[in-house]
């Protein structure tokens, strides 16, 4: 009788854990001294999320600079060069480091080029794998149903923009000639005046800083992203 009621116990206790789950989406805390922001890693690009969790983890992109600002376009860092001293010098040219291997592209309809958008860098291979460590933030700009009609034509090789996405690009910006080129694995929830800042500074002509904009990565603990979940009801 005593051994049946302990494992009465232990089921009763086990239920409450099976049933309360954890956080349905990982945050990440990007800082800088222009400010920080948080972004939620997609669930519908599983592999560029699982390695974007991973570097994290293991502090690869701490000291890592912002490399590459086009203001009304991106921001661009990662290049894990750009914390080596001997490379990273005022007036080198940064973006060739990496980390030896690529992230097969993860292209979704649902998932496109909008303001704040996080996305991967990658080379010009025929596969549009991803780089195994560098990333950027969109700012981009606002569009026309003008310029939208001539992306379709030219860079999109005729490739329509669906009715909802050009609605978004219209009244909160992107950049649209980017979709289905590069892996969109992310979204700026909270912090999109870093991106604008970032995007503002002064650059050389390789569109690097004048004055190094160094970050600091970090994931969201577990209650902190249940938070987010409650606030930002993102499945909605």
């Amino acid at each position: 009788m005593k051994k049946f009621l302990i494992v009465i116990l232990i089921t009763l206790f086990a239920i409450p854990t099976a049933f309360a789950g954890g956080p349905k989406n990982q945050y990440v805390r990007i800082r800088t001294s222009y400010g920080e922001c948080i972004i939620r890693l997609y669930n519908e690009t599983p592999k560029h999320r699982d390695n974007f969790i991973k570097l994290v983890k293991q502090g690869f992109y701490n000291g890592t600079l912002f490399h590459r600002v086009i203001q009304s376009f991106m921001i661009q860092g990662g290049d894990p060069d750009s914390k080596d001293t001997t490379k990273a010098k005022p007036g080198a040219e940064l973006g060739n480091g990496d980390v030896g291997y690529t992230i097969p592209a993860e292209f979704r309809d649902s998932l496109f080029h909008k303001r704040g958008v996080l996305a991967a860098a990658r080379d010009d291979n025929p596969a549009k794998a991803s780089s195994g460590c560098q990333f950027y933030i969109v700012e981009g700009k606002r569009f026309t149903d003008g310029k939208l009609d001539t992306l379709e034509q030219t860079r999109l090789k005729g490739r329509k923009i669906p009715d909802w996405q050009r609605e978004y690009y219209k009244s909160v910006g992107g950049t649209p000639h980017l979709d289905q080129n590069y892996t969109v694995y992310g979204e700026v929830v909270i912090g999109i005046d870093m991106v604008d800042r970032i995007a503002a500074v002064k650059t050389d002509k390789n569109d690097r800083p004048l004055q190094d904009v160094p970050m600091t990565v970090e994931l969201l603990s577990k209650k902190e992203c249940e938070q987010l979940d409650t606030i930002l009801n993102p499945e909605h």
